[in-house]
């Protein structure tokens, strides 16, 4: 007859094993994982993501949505500043039309054309500049973005050319501005011998000077953007020549030059309006 102690043990010892495999047990060890050995198998896919990923985006295209959509945000707010100072010069050259006129002739064509050129011209090597980061050509990015800066260091200074000039006339409003140029046409020979401009009356000639106001506050503003401008393309350039933009990441380079294209544009109104409409 069997020995019933040995019946007993040999049934735990049989529920043991069983408890042991089986795959619901949640003590078993195969069902088992440390914290440690979890925290493991998930952080290759976290560290998978490029450097210049920003940790609060979920992927590069998220962040380069992001930052492009706030750029044309701020491009917008833009639009409205410069606007709202288009908008100022017509509704004054309508009001006073002969002292608008007789002070656009006070500007040169020639220097307000240089300074369109030079700027399509900037245009062109932006974009290229562009394309030079998308194709991940670093020493062409650098040439690129080196032409626009001399672009715009050129541009500035035949701005500053021409401020001079308003500058020995007493054409910058304020306490020492002076009308003689327009109640005296003669007394301006250069200006005179072109479009024989007849004399204002006083209180007119005065008006001149709210165009002159609109001229350096537009001017002004337009070459505040391209000293801005001018100021990241030399640290663009720096970061260029270290390999920043050539490894994938164009963002901040296609933004910025979504910025420079919308300086140009704003000057070639600026042109239009100031220079070139009814001069005759």
């Amino acid at each position: 007859m069997p020995d019933s102690s040995a019946i007993v043990e040999g049934g735990h010892a049989l529920s043991n094993s069983a408890n042991s495999a089986n795959p619901a047990n949640p003590a078993s060890p195969a069902n088992t994982a440390s914290p440690a050995n979890s925290a493991n198998s998930a952080s290759p896919a976290h560290g998978e993501h490029p450097p210049y990923q920003r940790h609060h985006f979920a992927s590069v295209e998220q962040q380069a949505d992001t930052t492009n959509f706030a750029m044309w945000l701020f491009l917008l707010t833009e639009i409205m500043f410069f606007g709202g100072l288009f908008t100022a010069y017509l509704v004054m050259r309508n009001w006073y039309y002969p002292a608008f006129v007789a002070g656009s002739h006070q500007l040169s064509i020639f220097w307000g054309t240089g300074n369109t050129a030079v700027l399509i011209a900037s245009s062109f090597t932006m974009a290229m500049s562009v394309w030079s980061a998308e194709v991940r050509r670093r020493k062409s990015l650098v040439l690129y973005l080196s032409l626009t800066l001399l672009f715009g260091l050129t541009f500035l200074g035949i701005k500053g050319i021409e401020w001079h000039e308003k500058w020995e006339k007493h054409h910058i409003p304020g306490m020492h501005y002076s009308v003689q140029s327009f109640v005296n046409p003669q007394s301006d020979p250069e200006v005179y011998k072109e479009y024989q401009d007849k004399p204002l009356a006083p209180d007119m000639a005065q008006k001149t000077e709210e165009y002159f106001f609109l001229y350096f506050a537009m001017t002004g503003m337009h070459a505040l953007h391209m000293v801005i401008g001018v100021g990241i393309l030399i640290f663009m350039i720096f970061r260029a020549k270290a390999g920043a933009y050539t490894t994938g990441h164009v963002t901040f380079v296609e933004n910025f030059g979504l910025y420079w294209h919308f300086v140009d544009i704003i000057w070639i109104y600026l042109f239009a309006l100031l220079y070139l409409i009814s001069r005759h």
